[in-house]
């Protein structure tokens, strides 16, 4: 890539707003809870899914209370807040894509089959569309 490409998209990525895994404006825009579903046709079928956003990619697990601390351990190096319950949350900000979130979708059935949990699905969210004017 060109100097000025890298220029551009360092400056787009500025521009984008930031968002927090904790912000009350989020909406769920597509969820994934059948393990058959290929994340590619999740995506696909969300109609309120924008592509050229950042979401938070939030899991769905069940964690055994005596292995959460050991999950936030081996997940907060790589960005993921881990939110504990009978279902933990597991969640970052990024930009979807059915190649990234089947990878993710991959490592935290890994994770949970590590500490004796289950993987349940996963969801996306992004801040509510603007009404129109």
């Amino acid at each position: 890539m060109s100097l000025l490409g890298r220029l551009r998209d360092r400056l787009r990525r500025q521009e984008e707003p930031s968002l927090s895994v904790d912000d009350p404006g989020l909406v769920v825009v597509v969820e994934a809870f059948d393990h058959a579903e290929a994340d590619s046709a999740v995506l696909a079928r969300s109609p309120g899914w924008r592509a050229d956003a950042p979401a938070v990619l939030r899991h769905h697990l069940r964690i055994p209370a005596d292995q959460v601390e050991r999950a936030r351990e081996l997940l907060t190096p790589d960005g993921w807040t881990l939110v504990a319950g009978d279902i933990s949350h597991i969640s970052r900000v990024q930009k979807l894509d059915a190649l990234h979130c089947a990878q993710e979708r991959s490592r935290m059935a890994s994770l949970a089959q590590r500490l004796g949990g289950e993987a349940l699905g996963w969801d996306a969210l992004q801040p509510a569309p603007e009404p129109a004017r």
